[in-house]
């Protein structure tokens, strides 16, 4: 589980050693905790016993550059103390990459400026049309997109037409105008797109039960965040199997999965609805699930999915996420151990030529915009006292300050606290009486002798009941088998399936030690087929068990098909289940020896009857000459 802090560390190492001007060196750690106490870089056992999960990376001054953390319900305080922790790692392993540095860096590499003239054009033809674009509450996401983008065009065909030649970097200077415009009225008037208050969030609705056919939904919507959450059970045998999974958890199987979509249409686009996940799918369903995981019961008797697709983003899907897969996880009947929430939390700053920070504020619940004209992008999940997930993407900043990460875990905490309020409002505990589609798990036991019948040739009944019922049984142990049926009626059928089988299955019961009387059906090599009941199968007779003389094949006492034999009862083989019946124990041989044309082969001799009782080896012909 270090690969990925080396990575790191010998990245921050390669570039120290070489000329290349940077901000660094940079190190990274895991921090882990079992018990109350941390663990700098645990081990995979360590891991899977952990209530920690944090993977942090720390520049020279201390602040932190990354965060990426999953935790199972740990405090905020404890979790602010990992933090901590993490930095006071990391300091020494930087101290030690600086030590390696003896090359002198570059000091002639000219990185990208704006023209001042430039930029005072673009304002003056912009400022007032952008100003009433930002403080227009009425606009949505959509609306405030085509009118920047009018401005824009507008700016760069009048310029165009004074000029020649266009600047090479007119539309990054353009998008610098903006963001400068839109950040001092931050700063200067408090002002955000829509209105609100800077820890104020956006008007949030929860609806439930959307579609009866459904073993759970959701649909959560936050501003213009749209996520519509669904619910699936299935048998355990469908269990994902994940190598991320297993060591983080030592588990084989996945009882749990989150499957995030984003489509095209969710940011008024078009395009290939559904495929292959990119980048950005995978990367906000990991997050999503993490939020959601440490709320699920350990011991489920079933798979649980959930699907979860945006319909609709303005900023925070997977936080928007989280919050419906609890909801839909509370309507579907899953007993979780409490309701989980997520927000997004964003930072806009001012910082110094030394790049220290001099000013900032914290905005709650931020919009689309607001994530990227900010500096960071605070995504946590979790619980009104704990957090399950957190990611912090640092954008334009060198590094994030101790104390303006604290500033943004409590705006958090109390944005989910009233986040979870609100969808308490619409369901406060998971569902007590079932759906009338809810799965049904139910527990077979099947004796060791009739398990061939009961499964049939390569599992052929069991195949059988999945196409005709669609319910799934798989097996437990040699004689216990878990039936999962979609439906109480699914179950009902294949009750009928499965007790039709065992009442064709159904024998006579035998009296061990009991006589019975049975009729050859088949003569075999190894034995004969007897015929005890009709509604019983065949019981092999082995030629062990014949006759008290050694007899290699049954013709030899005149045996034929059809013949009555009498047989004493022995009970059933415990291994294999078969019955051990035996006809030699009723004769009687009046002291006559073997019978002389049956002598036991080599290959009898190192495969015996299950009953054979062997006499001992006749004399070799040299010692009758006597």
């Amino acid at each position: 589980m270090s690969t990925l802090k080396a990575f790191y560390c010998l990245a921050s190492a390669s570039i120290s050693t070489s000329d290349i001007p940077w901000n660094g060196p940079i190190a990274a750690v895991r921090i882990g905790s079992i018990d109350g106490k941390f663990i700098m870089n645990p081990t995979r056992e360590q891991l899977q016993k952990s209530d920690l999960n944090l993977v942090v990376s720390v520049n020279p001054k201390g602040h932190l550059v990354m965060i990426d953390a999953s935790a199972n319900r740990l405090s905020d305080e404890k979790f602010f103390s990992a933090l901590e922790y993490s930095i006071e790692c990391c300091l020494p392993i930087i101290d030690q990459i600086k030590s390696l540095s003896t090359k002198t860096k570059r000091i002639n590499v000219e990185l990208q400026k704006f023209d001042n003239a430039l930029i005072e054009r673009i304002s003056a033809m912009s400022y007032d049309r952008l100003l009433n674009i930002f403080t227009d509450f009425t606009l949505d996401k959509i609306a405030r997109d085509t009118a920047i983008t009018a401005v824009r065009q507008d700016v760069i065909n009048e310029i165009a037409s004074k000029e020649e030649a266009l600047p090479n970097n007119l539309p990054d200077t353009f998008s610098y105008v903006v963001k400068k415009i839109f950040r001092n009225l931050i700063f200067d008037k408090s002002h955000r797109m829509d209105g609100r208050l800077f820890d104020q969030l956006r008007p949030i609705t929860c609806k439930i039960n959307l579609y009866e056919p459904l073993h759970g939904s959701a649909l959560f919507q936050r501003g213009q965040t749209q996520v519509l959450c669904t619910v699936a059970f299935d048998a355990l045998d469908s269990q994902y199997r994940n190598n991320d999974f297993v060591l983080r958890t030592g588990h084989k199987r996945k009882p749990f999965i989150l499957h995030y979509e984003f489509p095209p249409y969710a940011t008024n686009e078009i395009g290939r609805a559904y495929g292959r996940a990119d980048r950005r799918e995978l990367g906000h369903g990991a997050l999503a699930e993490k939020g959601v995981e440490p709320i699920i019961p350990n011991e489920l008797p079933f798979m649980v999915r959930l699907t979860s697709e945006v319909l609709e983003s303005n900023g925070s899907s997977s936080m928007a996420s989280v919050c419906a897969a609890s909801l839909a996880l509370m309507e579907a009947g899953i007993q979780i151990h409490e309701p989980v929430a997520g927000v997004a939390i964003g930072l806009v700053s001012k910082c110094a030529d030394d790049g220290s920070v001099t000013d900032y504020r914290i905005l709650t619940d931020i919009l689309g915009i607001e994530d990227y004209m900010g500096d960071t992008d605070f995504k946590v999940a979790g619980t009104r006292n704990s957090i399950t997930a957190l990611q912090a993407d640092i954008k334009n900043m060198e590094g994030l300050p101790l104390d303006i990460v604290q500033d943004a875990l409590r705006a958090a905490r109390d944005a989910r606290c009233k986040i979870i309020d609100i969808m308490n409002s619409t369901i406060s505990e998971p569902r007590k009486t079932k759906k009338h589609n809810t799965p049904e798990l139910e527990t077979l036991t099947i004796p060791s002798h009739k398990r061939g019948r009961f499964l049939g040739i390569g599992g052929l009944n069991l195949k059988k009941i999945l196409t005709q019922t669609g319910v799934t049984i798989v097996p437990i142990d040699e004689t216990n088998y878990s039936i999962f049926a979609p439906n109480k009626d699914a179950m009902n059928e294949a009750k009928q399936i499965i007790n039709k089988l065992l009442e064709e299955m159904k024998e006579p019961e035998l009296e061990f030690g009991g006589i019975y009387t049975g009729k050859i059906v088949e003569i075999r090599a190894n034995g004969v087929l007897l015929q005890l009941y009709p509604t019983m199968p065949p019981v092999l007779l082995p030629n062990s068990q014949l006759d008290r003389r050694k007899v290699d094949h049954p013709s030899a006492l005149g045996l034929n098909v059809g013949d009555d034999l009498q047989v004493k009862y022995f009970g059933r083989d415990p291994a294999s289940g078969t019955m051990r019946l035996s006809r030699k124990i009723l004769l009687n041989t009046g002291g006559v020896g073997p019978i002389k044309n049956m002598i036991a082969t080599e290959k009898d001799e190192k495969r015996p009857g299950i009953w054979d009782v062997r006499p001992s080896k006749a004399p070799k012909s040299s010692d009758n000459k006597e």
